[in-house]
């Protein structure tokens, strides 16, 4: 399938199951839509207030089992909550791109990275856009982050699964996890502060294992 068709039927696909971003009160919420139908989850999505707290939502997909099979992630349906910083950055930078008013995605012929919808809803109205990448250093950057933000909730479901199914598999998780929060593919610790919480205290894993997770919790609240 060529690349272009490919993204009109994602870009089609976020337009069907993503209603409007609208609050109770009025105030402003951001949301972003993720999908690409080659990896697990094939979809999520990701809404935010202001003060960081918010829900995500991740649907698995058909793409084919690994081969040798792996526990993957549960599908998640559950609030979450990211840091005030960290919220109150994409909101910046999704008003600042609202203002721009433009197309973000670059059309160039570049690796599929996922198609996002990012739509913002404030006192000025509603924005929205979809790109698999933009030319835009800022909004890239910003997608970039997001999925690094929902790679970590993934992340945590991963390990509640491990802890109940597979407890040694949680050394090669939290390994893992360290090289990843080092080079950025996973941010936001403090989304899954719970899980790593219950590691830590648990005397029935390893303990790499628990020392991992101190040592990811100490980064929880940067």
């Amino acid at each position: 399938m060529r690349a272009g068709v490919m993204a009109a039927m994602l870009a089609g696909l976020l337009l069907a199951v993503a209603p409007a971003v609208a609050r109770a009160d009025g105030g402003p919420l951001f949301r972003v839509d993720y999908a690409n139908p080659g990896i697990t989850p094939a979809h999520w999505t990701l809404t935010l207030n202001p003060d960081g707290s918010g829900h995500f939502h991740s649907q698995r997909g058909n793409a084919p089992q690994a081969d040798p099979p792996v526990l993957e992630a549960p599908d998640v349906d559950r609030d979450v909550q990211l840091s005030a910083a960290f919220a109150q950055h994409v909101f910046m930078e999704a008003q600042a791109q609202a203002h721009l008013a433009r197309d973000c995605e670059s059309h160039m012929k570049v690796a599929f990275q996922g198609w996002k919808k990012i739509t913002y809803t404030g006192p000025e109205g509603e924005w929205s856009c979809e790109f698999n990448y933009s030319r835009d250093k800022e909004l890239q950057a910003l997608g970039d982050r997001l999925v690094a933000a929902a790679s970590t909730i993934l992340e945590g479901a991963r390990l509640e699964s491990l802890l109940q199914h597979d407890r040694l598999g949680l050394d090669q998780e939290t390994q893992f996890m360290l090289e990843a929060s080092n080079d950025g593919r996973l941010v936001q610790i403090c989304a899954i502060r719970s899980i790593l919480e219950r590691l830590a205290a648990d005397e029935e894993v390893m303990d790499r294992v628990r020392k991992r997770a101190k040592q990811l919790l100490a980064r929880a609240d940067k």
